[in-house]
């Protein structure tokens, strides 16, 4: 398998621990996954998992492809990014309704985040 077939299959594999992490929460434990944006509240939904997990996925992978073809040493540049990265995404679940949805969105964080730096950064 080349490498770009694989690092496609690591972010829909990103993609698919969030939804497994989100199917876990809301529907089989009944946590509710709501996060104040603004004046309204969002709840998150499977779509926006799903959506939100791709775009990571797809934009590491593209800084990754960039750092590349910039410089010798772009693997070990991009993990630091994306270390970085995901230790300041785990403030955003700070804000959600509870405790429950807390822990549960910082899971589906680290979900994508361990799977995504260690998918992609592997040769």
């Amino acid at each position: 398998m080349n490498r770009n077939a694989r690092r496609l299959l690591v972010v829909i594999a990103a993609a698919a621990a969030a939804l497994l992490v989100w199917v876990v929460a809301a529907p089989l434990a009944g946590v509710d996954l709501t996060v104040p944006q603004g004046n309204t509240d969002i709840t998150v939904s499977p779509v926006l998992v799903i959506a939100a997990a791709l775009a990571a996925g797809l934009a590491g992978w593209g800084l990754l492809a960039l750092l590349e073809r910039a410089t010798a040493r772009g693997t070990r540049i991009w993990t630091i990014v994306a270390v970085v990265f995901l230790a300041l995404s785990l403030l955003g679940p700070l804000g959600a309704a509870d405790a429950a949805a807390v822990a549960s969105l910082l899971c589906m964080h680290l979900a994508v985040g361990a799977v995504v730096i260690t998918g992609l950064a592997r040769r």
